[in-house]
């Protein structure tokens, strides 16, 4: 089956350039790297690796650069897509065991949990964030997943078609979710170890940045709900 990795980066040139590297090592030629308007060198470093380079021509956030990469996979007859980071928090052999569920035809979307694994140590104000997730997609929307928010995943042809991204920024992931409910679409968790790093931690703003962010999705999600 043909697998896409779709990876959504924005200043990621001191990560962009390894992740590609181990994504080949491992056999994964089909990499799109959706530049999302980087003010750094992402964009030359991803071409310089010969891989499929999309360019925002504005900084639209995590989910259009998804959307975007997701349009381009399909268009080139992707069986399997994969969203993965650009910043070296993910590990490329776990994606074998994100893909197997689909290959074997027993979901149609894998999503990635970091509350399977022990070997995932969670920044607190993210734990936070993630508490806050949980509960308020299985009040509102009753998703029932020990992990609302991880970016890991892994979507046949048939999902991805059927899943919608209309949030450009972070709420992408809640939405993601939510499609894949409402829609009925078939989906099991997998446990995923992500790496926090120094470099990961400070690039995307864990603590009191991302728990107002949290915050305020949940409102969002609560407020759309009610609007129904």
């Amino acid at each position: 089956m043909k697998t896409f990795i779709v990876i959504a980066a924005h200043n990621e040139e001191k990560t962009i350039g390894k992740v590609i590297d181990d994504l080949k090592k491992h056999n994964y030629s089909n990499i799109i790297v959706v530049d999302d308007f980087s003010k750094d060198r992402t964009r030359e470093i991803a071409e310089r690796k010969k891989v499929a380079v999309l360019h925002h021509f504005l900084n639209r956030g995590q989910g259009a650069a998804l959307a975007t990469g997701n349009e381009y996979a399909l268009r080139n007859n992707a069986d399997i897509i994969v969203h993965f980071d650009g910043d070296g928090q993910m590990d490329v052999n776990e994606i074998r065991g994100m893909i197997a569920p689909i290959i074997e035809g027993r979901a149609d979307i894998t999503i990635g949990s970091r509350f399977l694994s022990k070997k995932s140590k969670i920044p607190f104000g993210k734990m936070l964030i993630l508490l806050i997730g949980r509960i308020y997609l299985r009040l509102f929307y009753g998703v029932k997943l020990t992990d609302s928010q991880c970016g890991f995943r892994a979507m046949s042809r048939k999902a991805a078609q059927m899943i919608e991204i209309r949030q450009d920024k972070m709420e992408h992931a809640s939405e993601i979710l939510i499609e894949v409910f409402k829609k009925r679409i078939k989906y099991r968790e997998i446990p995923v170890t992500i790496k926090y790093t120094k470099y990961s931690t400070k690039h995307t703003h864990h603590g009191k940045f991302h728990l107002w962010s949290g915050i305020k999705i949940a409102f969002k999600i609560m407020l759309k709900r009610l609007m129904k």
